[in-house]
């Protein structure tokens, strides 16, 4: 495995601890039924009639997996049932289905930066055992062990890992072009750029991201933070925002408010997908489970005009990208009464090596080395951004404080307060919940 492989996975694993994935991945599939890959999935079916509830969002890099799941799987007296939703509804749903005795759900798609929470409150069950008995007839061992560690606790796996997603730019090409512009490599290149754009009348708003005020804003935060060797706590949990770290990055996310859409506090990663098929964004930051979709033609009649590249700095001193990395996998809840071999076996099928490499380039699969420059258009990309970004800090107390400090942080943004008055209230916040 190359030096560069080895930081790629090291990177994810202790990445999945801390981000904050709930922001980042957000909702909205453009992604068919007709993606669904046939791959073996050879389970002991029950007697009786039996329906295997699958909870999973939809976007482009979830859906060819749980497609394959559930195209795969349904045979006989078994139908494996999945219903389109959104992020939220599946982080609503996630949580009722593991309160009870009886859930709703018998397969659902986790995070690896909720695992330690969920296993502590035993709502998972542990898979060792099953991976152990199936591995060989699904080539587990080919799935990154780092990622495998990135969704265990306590050395127990409680997450089939399916695919990690990285923050990655997509940009106008035909604009850039035309301009003379050359891809930003930080904040105030972006913003240099979009002046150039502003100027030339092409459009009023050329940058887009998701700063959505009930999430993906402190997702930006953190990236920005991250951008420069630091984060919202430091890694044995004290809190850190009351920091020169996090002025300047936020003062790096204000410089840009003024070339972005006035309504970007209620802007998830779907609605800045839409800016840019619309052309009315010429510079965006979203997740890599994004980029396929810009590169549909039945999505965008500008599909061939996006080009991708790493994330930029927030500043020329900077040490790392505007960065924030994510894996997803499956898991079984312990209130499932479905047989947890039969599930593991569909969790086995839907990232077996056929549908990892079916997934591509919507996705970034969990298996190593599938993802390259030659066979997805944003490979490059994905793959330079994991090799500039920041081993993320890894706290328990890391979502807390997250959660908490993100009214402030939208006072900030919309000016309500100013940037030294929001970091003392946010450092007081984030102690508050902290200890």
């Amino acid at each position: 495995m190359s030096t560069f492989r080895k930081r790629v996975f090291a990177l994810i694993v202790v990445g999945t601890v801390g981000a904050l994935a709930l922001t980042g991945c957000s909702a909205g599939s453009r992604t068919g039924n007709a993606n669904a890959t046939k791959v073996t999935c050879d389970y002991t079916a029950p007697s009786s009639a039996t329906t295997v509830n699958v909870l999973a969002y939809n976007s482009s890099a979830i859906d060819p997996f749980t497609n394959t799941m559930v195209s795969s799987c349904t045979k006989g007296k078994v139908t494996v049932k999945h219903d389109p939703i959104d992020f939220g509804g599946q982080v609503t749903k996630t949580t009722a289905t593991l309160a009870g005795d009886t859930g709703s759900y018998d397969i659902v798609e986790t995070y690896g930066f909720v695992i330690p929470s969920l296993a502590t409150a035993k709502k998972l069950r542990p898979l060792d055992d099953l991976y152990k008995k199936y591995a060989n007839d699904y080539g587990l061992d080919k799935i990154s062990a780092s990622m495998r560690t990135g969704m265990s606790f306590n050395g127990k796996l409680y997450a089939l890992p399916m695919q990690t997603q990285m923050f990655v730019m997509a940009y106008r090409a035909d604009i850039f072009t035309k301009l003379g512009l050359k891809v930003p490599t930080t904040f105030p290149e972006m913003t240099k750029a979009a002046d150039a754009i502003k100027a030339a009348g092409v459009m009023q708003y050329p940058i887009a991201l998701p700063w959505l005020a009930t999430s993906d804003v402190s997702t930006s935060f953190q990236a920005a933070m991250n951008s420069l060797g630091a984060d919202f706590v430091t890694s044995n949990g004290k809190v850190t925002l009351n920091t020169p770290e996090a002025k300047q990055a936020l003062q790096a996310m204000k410089s840009l408010q003024p070339y972005m859409d006035p309504q970007v506090t209620t802007f998830d990663q779907p609605k800045v997908q839409q800016q840019m098929y619309n052309n009315t964004a010429a510079m965006s930051i979203m997740f890599s489970g994004r980029m396929n979709d810009l590169t549909l033609e039945n999505n965008s009649t500008l599909a061939k005009s996006f080009a991708f590249a790493a994330p930029p700095k927030v500043s020329d001193n900077a040490k790392y990208a505007y960065d924030r990395l994510s894996i997803d996998g499956w898991s079984i809840p312990s209130n499932t009464k479905l047989d947890p071999k039969m599930l593991f076996v569909m969790m086995a099928s839907a990232v077996s090596e056929d549908a990892s490499k079916a997934s591509v380039p919507a996705a970034y699969p969990a298996r190593e080395g599938m993802v390259t420059a030659k066979n997805s258009p944003y490979g490059k990309a994905a793959n330079d951004s994991i090799a500039a970004a920041m081993p993320p800090v890894v706290a328990a107390n890391l979502s807390d404080v997250s959660n908490k400090i993100r009214p402030i942080l939208m006072q900030v943004l919309t000016g309500a307060v100013s940037v030294d008055v929001g970091l003392t209230q946010m450092q007081a916040a984030g102690e508050a919940v902290a200890g």
